[in-house]
């Protein structure tokens, strides 16, 4: 009897250590946003770049496994969610992360659809354009960078000191419909703003390029969002005003609450990394104006916050 329990104890330490190196030979899936420059870029013709991709190998290889990024397309339009999109591909298992997400609670909430539809990417047939899929429920990494929103200035209004919203008070204002952008101007001191507002359609109309022309004065955007202007355009008669909206939200992982194991571990590789200052690294290597992760970790009703504002 002593003989089969020490056999069969062999084999069962044998079966655990082949199923870890299995495990390690799996590739890390992270799912990432083909066309979010300076986070991840995903381009034909040219290498794979941007903050989130430098970050997702340094996760990789801290969990000591192969990184397989999944590229997708993320519409910038009023109907698009990416809390429905991060969703669909985690619950599809197109990956086990998506990075670069905004963690709010609101985009952390228990869906109220059963099923959503794939966004577009690499590798999808027609059927997965057509298909919709049961939705899980989702659950974040700590965050591993702030993500604010930023007035940005026209050739005219260079120069001009802004310390808070108020202070835009006179300028041409130009922002894209239905953004947060939007409901922080239209919204602020009951309203004071909107004569001065004009409304662009997201997707379609180019925002940047209306404030490089001159044509209006000021806007308020996110912030990686001018990094990724002024990488593209190093000569752009636009500027920073170096003022951030006092309400931001951090990024970080999402994945599966059922997956708890896989973000604990991340967590632990994030907060390594970190201290390391191996993330404002990327950040800078990246283009990227990196400011480290702030209280609150989620934010809360950002909606409710603006408007009491």
């Amino acid at each position: 009897m002593r003989g089969r329990r020490v056999a069969w104890s062999v084999a069962a330490f044998l079966s655990t250590m082949t199923s870890v190196a299995l495990a390690a030979d799996d590739p890390l899936k992270i799912c990432l946003d083909e066309d979010r420059p300076p986070l991840s870029m995903h381009h034909r013709g040219k290498p794979d770049a941007g903050f989130d991709v430098l970050l997702a190998q340094a996760i990789a290889e801290r969990l000591g496994r192969p990184l397989a990024i999944q590229w997708f397309e993320s519409k910038l339009d009023e109907d698009s969610s990416p809390q429905l999109e991060a969703n669909a591909l985690l619950s599809d298992g197109r990956c086990s992360l998506v990075g670069g997400y905004a963690l709010t609670q609101d985009s952390l909430v228990v869906p109220g659809l059963k099923t959503a539809r794939l966004p577009d990417f690499a590798g999808a047939t027609r059927d997965d354009r057509r298909r919709r899929v049961p939705l899980g429920v989702l659950a974040p990494s700590q965050p591993y960078v702030y993500s604010p929103m930023t007035v940005v200035l026209g050739p005219k209004a260079r120069g001009r000191k802004i310390g808070d919203i108020g202070d835009l008070t006179g300028l041409r204002l130009v922002i894209e419909s239905g953004s947060l952008g939007d409901a922080i101007l239209m919204t602020f001191d009951k309203g004071r703003l909107i004569d001065s507002i004009t409304h662009l359609v997201p997707g379609r109309d180019d925002l940047l390029g209306a404030l490089q022309r001159g044509d209006h004065d000021a806007t308020l955007i996110d912030l990686a969002r001018f990094d990724a202007h002024r990488a593209a355009h190093p000569d752009t008669a636009i500027t920073a005003s170096g003022y951030y909206y006092p309400i931001g939200a951090n990024r970080g992982y999402v994945g599966l609450a059922s997956d708890g194991a896989l973000i604990g571990a991340v967590n632990k590789a994030l907060t390594e990394l970190a201290a390391e200052g191996k993330i404002a690294e990327f950040g800078k290597q990246a283009g990227l104006t990196y400011l480290p992760p702030r209280e609150p970790a989620i934010l809360g009703d950002v909606w409710t916050k603006i408007i009491q504002r």
